[in-house]
């Protein structure tokens, strides 16, 4: 088969109940030159269970893991070894892409390297939005890692795949914005699309909005300042290497004020609790 443009990697866990709503935006999607990888971190066989509900298409290929619960980071590396495209971007299973987003994307990755998408937040069980990444409002602009590490939304960016960095394994969370902090470093500024593109979802269910949440983000910030202090990442910017260090010492305190928050019954989830903040504009007790 010929490559595609874009690959999409979608790691899925325990994903029965909502991987067919992130299949269906993607054949939605009016540029068509795409393929999904869909990689099993649960042993399910998700090739039967999309069919089972309508969805079959020779764009979408599926892979295993090969394990249980073996880790998001783990499993989208996975994906990343067996894309084909030129352009790669992961989705996950619970989340969903606009239907123009690939052919709004597509031609400024092909042209700098990477681009970053606004972002819709939505609270699954209600529908609601619960706010947006960026304003919609800013025309379209650069986006630079200060302003970056200033947010809280995880963001998916369409990269080339030449450029893509691959996921930390040892990660169970946050595991995007050091991704995205490596492209930073090799780009510098990553062109910005002021229209939200994609939707994530907040869910209870989710690993990001569990009960222990807090505690694996504690955890996983501490990995993190470690590993910028011992080898950077990799980074080669020492300026960008201090600003992220400084960044990931402001979300640990950020997460520990959420963390306080919730068990005082205060807020819901993490993005619940950033949201508060922003309409108050208060910076976390």
């Amino acid at each position: 088969m010929a490559e595609p443009l874009v690959s999409v990697i979608i790691p899925a866990y325990r994903a029965a109940g909502t991987i067919g709503r992130a299949v269906r935006s993607l054949l939605a999607q009016s540029e068509e030159d795409w393929e999904a990888v869909i990689v099993a971190d649960d042993g399910r066989d998700y090739a039967a269970l999309l069919a089972d509900d309508g969805l079959s298409d020779l764009r979408l290929r599926f892979c295993s893991s090969g394990r249980e619960a073996g880790g998001a980071p783990a499993a989208r590396n996975i994906g990343l070894a067996a894309a084909r495209g030129r352009l790669v971007t992961p989705l996950d299973a619970d989340d969903l892409f606009a239907s123009g987003r690939l052919a709004r994307l597509v031609p400024p990755a092909l042209a700098e390297g990477a681009v970053i998408d606004n972002v819709l937040v939505v609270d699954d069980d209600s529908g609601a939005s619960l706010g947006t990444a960026f304003p919609i409002d800013r025309p379209e602009e650069s986006l630079d890692a200060g302003r970056f590490l200033a947010g809280s939304t995880p963001l998916k960016p369409l990269v080339q795949r030449s450029l893509f960095p691959g996921w930390d394994e040892a990660l169970g969370l946050c595991d995007d914005v050091v991704v995205n902090l490596r492209l930073f470093d090799r780009l510098g500024t990553i062109p910005l699309v002021a229209t939200p593109l994609q939707e994530y979802r907040v869910r209870r269910q989710s690993i990001c909005h569990s009960p222990d949440a807090a505690a694996r983000a504690e955890r996983d910030y501490g990995y993190i300042l470690d590993r910028l202090a011992a080898d950077g990442y990799g980074i080669a910017d020492p300026a960008l290497r201090r600003a992220a260090t400084a960044a990931f010492t402001r979300k640990r305190d950020l997460n520990r004020a959420f963390d306080a928050a919730y068990r005082a019954g205060r807020a819901a989830n993490f993005q619940e609790f950033v949201a508060g903040l922003a309409a108050t504009d208060r910076p976390p007790a």
